[in-house]
């Protein structure tokens, strides 16, 4: 119990610490990964069902399509680690095509929302050994001793990787290249280049799921950090970055305004920004470039006919 007290208390002291240093920057930004706590999860769920988020519904369709393929990259007795698990949902998938599967550790930085993954898992597949790691994965963690260090297959689907800038893509894939090791496998969704108006759509949908999702960031510092936002004078803003190859997230503030987060205060102007989330669009060259350079060698790539999600299989040199 000491240790999960502990490990909510270092999330707590490095989330203020990463808004207090992220409003003070000219360009304020929030890192994404906090836009993931249990509402944050709820609501990213439902974005993935949304008609005009179309990562989700290609990825699955690869998935299922391939699953035999997938599997035998995979191996028997698998030891599929998972990062930034979510609902697991693509996952099922997987690990029914799985000849055998040793054990699944799905690693999410939502406690709460890793353990109900975990148990739906253990109840979908009662003969898998299921052991959830809460951490942020983009940050150094062990995988803990107890998991076999032999068959380990990396699990990372969705977009997620575009959410990292390069420097934190290249430390993400040597991390999990440390943690499945020489001779560990990996298989790593991303999500390809297309054109600007589709793209905006999926981050900017009809519904305003997305824009809920973006603002219960807000609402999260409110809640956990004493945060004085007005969630009404804030909204949620999608645009292209054409030289990052990136669909940005923010939130605009519609006046001026001074919000206050954990005693410390900050002042917006009107139609100042919080750059809260970058998604990054790969080419098959490009995103093959960084994982060659993080020590991985190209296995398998599969992909939909149109070419928009790539899943790449990657072998741990």
């Amino acid at each position: 119990m000491l240790q999960v007290v502990d490990a909510r208390t270092r999330q707590a002291d490095a989330f203020r610490s990463d808004v207090w240093a992220g409003l003070a920057q000219p360009q304020k930004t929030l890192p994404s990964r906090w836009l993931y706590d249990d509402d944050g999860c709820a609501l990213f769920e439902a974005i993935t069902q949304l008609e005009e988020y179309y990562p989700t519904r290609t990825e699955t369709a690869i998935l299922k399509e391939h699953a035999p393929q997938i599997a035998a990259f995979c191996g028997r007795d698998a030891v599929l680690l998972e990062y930034g698990a979510g609902a697991g949902v693509k996952t099922e998938i997987v690990l029914g095509a799985l000849d055998a599967p040793r054990l699944y550790v799905p690693v999410d930085i939502a406690a709460d929302f890793l353990e109900q993954t975990a148990t739906r898992m253990r109840r979908r597949f009662p003969q898998l050994q299921v052991h959830p790691i809460a951490t942020d994965f983009t940050s150094d963690f062990e995988i803990p001793a107890h998991v076999p260090a032999k068959s380990r297959v990396a699990f990372f689907p969705g977009s997620t990787i575009g959410n990292l800038d390069v420097a934190e893509t290249l430390a993400f894939l040597r991390r999990v290249h440390h943690h499945v090791g020489h001779g560990g496998r990996a298989i790593i969704g991303a999500d390809l280049k297309k054109d600007i108006p589709t793209l905006i759509a999926a981050y900017d949908d009809r519904q305003g799921v997305t824009a809920a999702f973006n603002l219960n960031l807000l609402a999260r510092i409110n809640r956990e950090l004493s945060g004085g936002f007005a969630l009404d004078q804030f909204a949620h803003e999608a645009r292209w970055n054409d030289s990052e190859s990136a669909i940005e997230m923010h939130l605009v503030s519609l006046k001026e305004q001074v919000a206050t987060v954990a005693g410390r205060s900050f002042i917006f102007r009107p139609g100042e920004t919080i750059h809260t989330e970058s998604s990054r669009k790969y080419s098959v060259e490009s995103f093959s470039d960084l994982a060659a350079k993080s020590g991985w060698r190209g296995r398998a790539i599969w992909t939909d006919p149109q070419q928009r999600f790539a899943l790449f299989g990657l072998s741990a040199e």
